[in-house]
């Protein structure tokens, strides 16, 4: 198992960046950098490249809606040339209320424009020459256009012919599909103690469609860590972000982020925390969170309590452990954490 971190949406990137090279220094293996409709991703992990040496930058993530598949294969190869190959793409379709409210696009076929994204990107990095036709059209055919597209190949010789890329997804038939075809899977708001009654059937079901030459889907999932006495309390701060996705993140039957939290039992408290968080009350919808539902999200308490909950995600199939080290010394807690590894 691999430790990696995600980078806030907000605050002064140089200063996210100083943290990130310090917790390289500490044992960290990989960054996730989110965009949302903040910062966009690129531009940052474009300059942790530069800040630092051998951890892996991870975009988390690029949705597929705003970019066009060959631009998420020049962002790859792009990055990974700056890195040295330390790139790693994180692919999502995000949700409406992003797609749609923030970039103005449909979100339409948000499955078939992952697998064809992922499809295409594969092949520009290997520099094909690229003759689609599907969702993308690459070229753009005559009736659409001028009639003067053709078919290319990128003009850059990318580091890696194989950037590997991850998909967050978390309804079944994008679970499903990710684990059939995309090198990582990057769930959220992942709960290891019910991960395989939500998610099991379909990942097995897409596992059995599997390419070997793929090798095992990676999964990178975790949560908030504190280690002491007293660091229990520090799983409350998981409480703002759960009730932001489960309560705010789309609108009432059209959140899988409330849906996901419905699927692992807690059908009422979604219901009351996104009532409160849609009408304007977000401490009150905080307050709803489930006590359980922060505890088995996060790794905080003592020592010995942090390393059987590492083992609890290593055991429902975590290959890279997500934290957020919250605390006056990050890197200590990532240097301890990475020495259970």
């Amino acid at each position: 198992m691999e430790i990696s971190t995600p980078l806030a949406y907000a605050g002064d990137p140089r200063a996210g960046a100083d943290a990130v090279a310090a917790l390289e220094r500490a044992g960290l293996d990989a960054v996730w950098v989110a965009e949302a409709y903040g910062f966009d991703s690129p531009t940052i992990m474009g300059y942790l490249a530069a800040r630092t040496e051998r951890m892996r930058i991870g975009a988390g993530i690029l949705n597929v809606y705003s970019r066009t598949p060959a631009l998420i294969a020049q962002t790859a190869a792009g990055l990974d040339a700056v890195s040295g190959g330390r790139a790693v793409i994180g692919l999502g379709a995000s949700g409406p209320q992003v797609v749609e409210g923030w970039h103005g696009k449909a979100y339409d076929k948000p499955l078939g424009r992952t697998r064809e994204t992922i499809e295409l990107t594969r092949r520009i990095l290997r520099r094909e020459v690229i003759d689609h036709h599907g969702i993308t059209d690459m070229p753009l055919p005559p009736e659409r256009g001028s009639g003067l597209g053709k078919p290319l190949k990128i003009l850059t010789r990318p580091v890696r012919p194989e950037v590997p890329l991850y998909v967050a997804s978390l309804g079944p038939a994008n679970v499903r599909m990710t684990a059939e075809i995309a090198d990582g899977w990057l769930p959220t708001l992942f709960l290891p103690e019910k991960a395989h009654e939500v998610w099991g059937a379909p990942l097995a079901e897409g596992r059995a469609r599997r390419d070997p030459a793929l090798g095992p889907l990676q999964v990178v999932a975790g949560g908030l860590l504190a280690i002491g006495d007293d660091a229990a309390a520090a799983r409350d701060l998981a409480r703002p972000q759960i009730a932001l996705y489960v309560g705010g993140m789309g609108a009432v039957g059209k959140n899988f982020y409330n849906d996901l939290a419905v699927a692992y039992g807690y059908e009422k408290e979604a219901a009351r925390i996104q009532e409160l968080y849609l009408a304007g009350h977000k401490k009150e919808a905080e307050a709803a969170v489930p006590d359980e539902f922060c505890e088995l999200m996060s790794l905080c308490g003592p020592a010995e309590y942090v390393r059987e909950r590492v083992e609890v995600f290593r055991a429902a199939g975590v290959t890279m452990l997500n934290v957020i080290p919250v605390g006056p010394d990050p890197a200590g807690l990532i240097e301890t954490v990475k020495g259970w590894l």
